[in-house]
């Protein structure tokens, strides 16, 4: 629908985009304007905490952490649920001018044990839900607890299990005070990718999110998606605070759909954004649980992170009363590349994923050469969010990063407006809800069960993730195991959602000619 220019002009003159540098000023604005404003609601209560609050608190931290001994550019991992203390943590190492990486709680300790040193982290920050009794042998801990009053005062402790840092050899030596964040890409410690990502990224990243959904101090959102993944972190929390928004952090910090219509009254939330795994999850309870006239009337609600079938995005629309927006995008361009636009600010397309914001996108062939309006190729990113590359992965970086552009392993098209609608995956991670999945480190840990001589592992099509993931286990003896043994095994060696769905107990497994493993063929038998 198109709007009148004077209305443009009256809309322009209204919205104020965030003026930010990065994470160490990202509250400074509201502090001087808005002190008393709401930043976050927190606990089970939903308490308030204003952004003067919050910025007193990561000064707090700030304080602390460059009186141990940490040095401006020093990297340091932050392990914690969606809470304030991960907020104020996260705040707190950007104004002392460390590097951040968070890490999903979830990873059995010897993952995280193992990231932290890959990065040559020199402390690590934990909150309340996390064990620190894993990694504290890898590096020194931090316990991070924001206790909030009913009134909406608080204080931070930060109490250290090891007084002095230290530095571990790994990839820190490639970071600078110009960094704000390390994070990590899916796959196993060892094929994941660190992505480091600078201020003026992250800043560039905030301003195009805030831009594209016109987000401002009206605005009020609940935390759905983790934040040690972008889609939480860049498109709730921190662009939610860079505009003078709220955030409700459900209680003990994790999406509940029991609780998620009464979290987002309490905070009179404008809207939302989630994968589609957790959209279907609403929209199949949304007879029971949804307020109807009582719910927030919300502005839009916003999907990324995997792709959302038509049907059920028009099924949303008619039930939650909003559009929904698609938009897509990656670790290594600091989240959001495209979405589709407000419906004042231009068309929604069925099937696609929007128009690029604040980058540059094109599709091209193998030869790296721009395929004609339609013609599926790889979809590739340039732009002021786009990351320098790996660390301490060369050959993966110039694989990957071509001449300033971002290859992303995806295949898509482009019509004739600019608007991309992606078409596969060129690598074969498995897509659990948003949740990317190694099927090489799923193998690698099945192979090192005792009795489990060989494994492939596959995607099985999924109604409300997408895909779950299965396995096929060939046995050393075929009586020896049983499924119950080897899925005991998963969950002491794998994150939850690398758990296998489906287990099948075979006895062989196809290989191709050059003896590799015949993925078409294992996805073909024994994922229908």
């Amino acid at each position: 629908m198109a709007v009148p220019a004077a209305a443009s002009v009256r809309d322009a003159n209204r919205y104020r985009p965030p003026q930010v540098t990065g994470l160490v000023d990202l509250l400074d604005r509201q502090v001087r304007e808005r002190p008393y404003a709401r930043a976050l609601v927190v606990t089970g209560e939903r308490v308030q905490l204003s952004y003067r609050a919050l910025a007193s608190l990561a000064d707090q931290v700030a304080a602390r952490l460059g009186g141990a001994g940490l040095r401006r550019g020093d990297a340091v991992g932050l392990i914690c649920a969606n809470t304030a203390e991960f907020v104020v943590g996260l705040l707190g190492a950007a104004r002392a001018g460390l590097v951040t990486a968070p890490l999903d709680p979830a990873l059995p300790a010897s993952q995280l044990s193992a990231r932290l040193a890959a990065l040559g982290a020199r402390a690590v920050l934990l909150d309340a839900s996390a064990s620190g009794g894993g990694v504290a042998h890898a590096v020194p801990a931090w316990s991070v607890r924001v206790d909030v009053a009913a009134a909406g005062t608080a204080a931070v402790s930060l109490e250290p299990d090891v007084c002095e840092p230290h530095q571990l050899r790994g990839a820190a030596g490639g970071l600078s005070e110009l960094d704000a964040l390390v994070l990590f890409t899916a796959g196993t410690t060892d094929r994941a990718k660190m992505v480091p990502l600078t201020h003026a990224n992250v800043a560039a990243s905030l301003r195009n999110i805030c831009v594209t959904y016109e987000l401002g101090p009206e605005d009020a959102t609940v935390a759905v998606m983790p934040f040690f993944h972008g889609h939480g972190l860049f498109a709730a929390l921190l662009s939610s605070l860079a505009s003078g928004g709220c955030v409700l952090l459900p209680e003990r910090g994790r999406f509940s759909a029991g609780t998620f219509w009464d979290d987002m009254r309490a905070v009179n939330a404008t809207w939302f954004t989630a994968v589609p795994a957790i959209h279907e999850i609403l929209l199949d309870r949304s007879e029971r649980e949804y307020p109807g006239p009582q719910a927030p009337p919300l502005k839009f609600v916003r999907s990324c992170s995997a792709p959302l079938n038509t049907a059920t995005q028009r099924a949303l629309e008619r039930t939650f009363g909003a559009p929904l927006l698609s938009a897509y995008g990656m670790t290594e361009s600091s989240h959001q590349a495209t979405s589709e636009p407000l419906p004042q600010r231009g068309a929604l397309r069925q099937g696609s994923v929007g128009r690029p914001t604040g980058v540059q996108v094109r599709v091209v062939d193998r030869d790296g050469r721009a395929c004609p309006v339609g013609v599926e190729g790889e979809v590739w990113v340039q732009g002021p969010t786009v990351a320098r590359g790996y660390l301490a992965d060369g050959d993966a970086s110039a694989r990957t990063f071509v001449d300033g552009w971002l290859r992303t392993g995806d295949l898509g098209a482009l019509d004739e407006d600019g608007y991309l609608s992606l078409t596969g995956r060129i690598k074969n991670l498995i897509n659990r809800g948003g949740e990317k999945i190694s099927p090489e480190h799923v193998e690698d840990v099945l192979a090192g069960c005792p009795g489990v001589a060989d494994a492939a592992v596959f995607a099985v099509p999924d109604v409300v993730y997408g895909q779950r993931v299965g396995a096929a286990v060939v046995l050393r003896e075929p009586d020896g195991l049983g499924r119950e043994e080897i899925l005991r095994y998963c969950r002491d060696h794998l994150a939850p959602f690398e758990i296998p769905d489906r287990l099948e107990l075979v006895t062989a497994l196809p290989y191709t000619a050059k003896g590799g493993l015949d993925r078409k063929a294992v996805q073909a038998r024994y994922a229908p």
